[in-house]
């Protein structure tokens, strides 16, 4: 940083705290800390003189007093607020005694000093969750992904995810600009972000973890929750072990778990790598009840026509033999 900065730096910081006069000297001191860090981003970050890009001393401290609850003078005191506000100030407080102890352990003066180098990569990753936001509050078919989409379609999240990444930037790089309060709603939304990210992470992670094998995922959830086992048994009713269940997509159907609770007998029964899992357990045993078979009905003979003609004599198969008439010989 220049000399010049610098000297606009400490006009601007002085100007501050002789808008601050009135109040105790520890308490000024405590809201004029981190200003002359700040204000040497504003300076680093963009053109322009300090009162051009903040607004006069006067009014940044005014902006001061009112996010540390300190009355401005002659104003009413009220004891809610100054409570808070001492608690403000006591957490500030720790905060930069944690960040003093933590930046030598990761080879800087300060943690924040690390952070800082770190802002780029926040503001892309701050537009990534902020798309993400985006489509898991208003597009339900595209939330459960990890790349944003519009109405189911990947194109125009990509347009989104660039869009938001570009705006993030955008505002990281006049975030140090803002005044007192537009900061805050920055930071506000900020933190926002980061818990949502927090619980989408968290559901994806459960998502990924509800696995077989560590490769393929649970293909029924409902109405199959109840299941712990499933026992197949033939058409004779013998129980079938060592069976696999896929789906029409040729994916493993996973049911129950992993341990064999016993009914009766052993606290645990086996467990096999198929099912059933614990074929102990199996409701009728190794012989499932069947149904006994229904015998054929014997075939009830039916009567033909009847025939109403007079029977035909018996015909016999020789006729019978005629004697010969003797022929009288001639008298001569």
């Amino acid at each position: 940083m220049n000399a010049v900065a610098q000297s606009e730096i400490a006009r601007y910081v002085d100007g501050v705290r002789a808008a601050l006069s009135d109040l105790p000297a520890k308490k000024r001191d405590e809201l004029l800390e981190d200003l002359p860090e700040h204000l040497a981003e504003v300076a680093a970050e963009g053109e322009g003189t300090l009162e051009e890009r903040l607004g006069p001393p006067a009014r940044y401290a005014a902006e001061l007093r009112a996010s540390a609850g300190v009355p401005a003078p002659g104003e009413r005191r009220r004891p809610f607020a100054d409570a808070l506000a001492d608690a403000g100030v006591e957490t500030r407080r720790r905060l930069r005694q944690a960040d003093v102890k933590l930046g030598p352990v990761i080879g800087y003066r300060t943690a924040s000093e690390f952070l800082r180098l770190l802002r780029p990569a926040w503001w892309v990753l701050r537009g990534y969750l902020a798309a993400m936001v985006v489509t898991y509050l208003f597009d339900a078919s595209g939330g459960d992904g990890l790349f944003p989409r519009v109405g189911g379609n990947e194109l125009a999240g990509l347009v989104m995810l660039v869009l938001f990444v570009l705006g993030s930037i955008w505002l990281g790089r006049r975030t140090a600009g803002l005044s007192i309060w537009p900061r805050r709603l920055v930071l506000v939304g900020g933190a926002f972000i980061v818990v949502f990210a927090l619980l989408w992470f968290e559901d994806v992670d459960r998502a990924a973890r509800n696995t077989f094998d560590g490769n393929y995922t649970t293909v029924y959830s409902n109405p199959y929750d109840h299941v712990s086992d499933v026992f197949v048994y033939d058409s004779e009713g013998r129980l079938l072990t060592n069976v696999y269940l896929y789906d029409q997509f040729g994916q493993p159907i996973v049911l129950g778990g992993d341990m064999c609770e016993r009914t009766d007998g052993p606290p645990l029964g086996p467990i096999t790598g198929n099912y059933p899992r614990c074929p102990l357990n199996a409701p009728w045993g190794a012989q499932a009840p069947t149904a006994e078979p229904t015998p054929a009905a014997e075939p009830v003979p039916t009567a033909g026509p009847t025939s109403t003609a007079e029977p035909s004599p018996s015909v016999p198969a020789t006729p019978p033999a005629v004697a010969p008439t003797p022929v009288p010989s001639p008298t001569g």
